[in-house]
């Protein structure tokens, strides 16, 4: 009776993290197209956030980040994010409307059109996002290593934002509305300040092993006089 108890209790443990990793994958897709659908600027910035890459790559990373196993940060990764562009397209399907953010008078991008994320885009993106997937959740696994071997799989995520945010800011913020550039404007100071405070960090932890490692200075021994 105590051994069934004890491997229900293991099972449950071990598909839990796993369920919620892969079902984490269902609001990603859905939160940036239901943003969408209204003009606020709130959900406007939502929407145009989670439209972009750095938040599914984001997803990845975390989902290898907190498994053990780089087998399990792989498949789990893959899986979560071709679960996730599934969901984003089909609801784009069901629910088609003109990317927000975007001015009434702007054209819309070839490709972004209402009606055009059939099923070649879900084959295409979920075929990308499954192979993808795996190195990003890998990076994420190896990102626990502590100190400095692990600080540069860390700076990943802001480094892809950064690195997104302007070149959005440089090609597209000139055809876009105001919330645009402010929502990748900000994007770009929060991943320099998350950079910062990952460096930090990093320094801080290293400065606290070093000062265990060296211990407290021995006392002489008393002189013991005859």
């Amino acid at each position: 009776m105590e051994r069934g108890k004890t491997i229900t209790r293991f099972t449950r443990a071990r598909l839990a993290p796993v369920a919620a990793a892969l079902g984490a994958g269902l609001p990603l897709g859905l939160v940036g197209p239901i943003a969408g659908k209204w003009d606020n600027p709130f959900c406007v910035a939502v929407s145009i956030v989670f439209s972009s890459g750095w938040p599914w790559a984001c997803y990845a990373f975390m989902v290898g980040y907190f498994r053990r196993s780089k087998i399990d940060s792989a498949l789990l990764a893959s899986l979560g994010l071709a679960i996730g562009v599934v969901t984003y397209y089909v609801f784009k399907d069901m629910n088609p409307t003109i990317p927000a953010g975007m001015e009434e008078a702007t054209a819309v991008p070839a490709g972004m059109e209402p009606d055009t994320s059939g099923q070649g885009q879900i084959l295409l993106w979920g075929t990308a996002a499954f192979v993808l997937g795996a190195p990003v959740g890998i990076m994420g696994n190896v990102a626990r290593t502590p100190g400095v071997g692990g600080l540069l799989f860390r700076l990943i995520v802001p480094f892809t934002a950064f690195f997104e945010a302007t070149q959005r800011l440089s090609v597209e913020a000139d055809s876009e509305g105001a919330v645009f550039a402010l929502t990748w404007n900000v994007t770009r100071v929060a991943a320099c300040v998350a950079a910062v405070a990952l460096v930090g960090h990093t320094v801080w932890s290293w400065r606290v092993r070093r000062g265990r490692a060296d211990g407290p200075p021995e006392s002489a021994a008393p002189i013991r006089h005859l």
